[in-house]
């Protein structure tokens, strides 16, 4: 994403009521706001949807906004919340499915099916590997998945990472490691499991 001073200029502008500017926002962040999302959910049609949702409560809490603050770690905290929100609909959605399911005189089975996609920008080749391990990763508690995406597939910094979860980054540190620690063990297990 270019320098916050230029978005931040930008947010001035969508204050005064200048739509142009909230396009030129838009057009600035998209596809980090559209990245992060599809980290969590690996779904275009979902990400896509994230996406607008980040975008409608930028505008709406612009007013809130700390002009001190960078734009950047603001987006992706939004990014985050409307993420992990989406997530949580989505896993009562299947509870509720699951629970109908149970009353089907005639199929007995959950309707609902997860999507599964892959992140963009991963080679052909290894698909089948980004798969499992966003399976893997899809696993971790929350805390450790938003740590793990936004530095490991994101690329942002630790600091960064610590300014969009408002932890230390120590605590993200120690995130981390147990999420390291966990995807070891769950890929060591895949492994072991795939061998004849």
């Amino acid at each position: 994403m270019p320098g916050d001073p230029d978005l931040l200029l930008v947010l001035n502008a969508i204050g005064q009521g200048d739509e142009a500017a909230f396009k030129q926002l838009y057009e600035l962040t998209k596809g980090r706001v559209y990245n992060t999302a599809l980290g969590y959910v690996r779904n275009r049609e979902d990400a896509e949807e994230i996406t607008q949702d980040v975008y409608i409560e930028a505008f709406r809490s612009l007013g809130t906004f700390n002009r001190e603050a960078s734009v950047t770690t603001w987006l992706y905290r939004i990014t985050v919340n409307k993420s992990l929100d989406f997530l949580k609909h989505q896993q009562r959605q299947k509870r509720f499915a699951f629970l109908t399911s149970l009353f089907n005189a005639q199929t007995g089975a959950i309707e609902h099916d997860p999507a599964d996609a892959d992140h963009p920008g991963v080679l052909l080749e290894n698909q089948e590997n980004a798969r499992i391990l966003f399976q893997a990763v899809d696993k971790l508690a929350d805390k450790q998945k938003t740590a793990y995406i936004l530095t490991r597939v994101e690329g942002l910094s630790n600091v960064e990472a610590a300014a969009v979860m408002v932890i230390t980054v120590g605590a993200v540190e120690s995130l981390l490691q147990r999420a390291n620690a966990t995807l070891k063990k769950q890929l060591a297990d895949w492994y072991k499991a795939s061998r004849p």
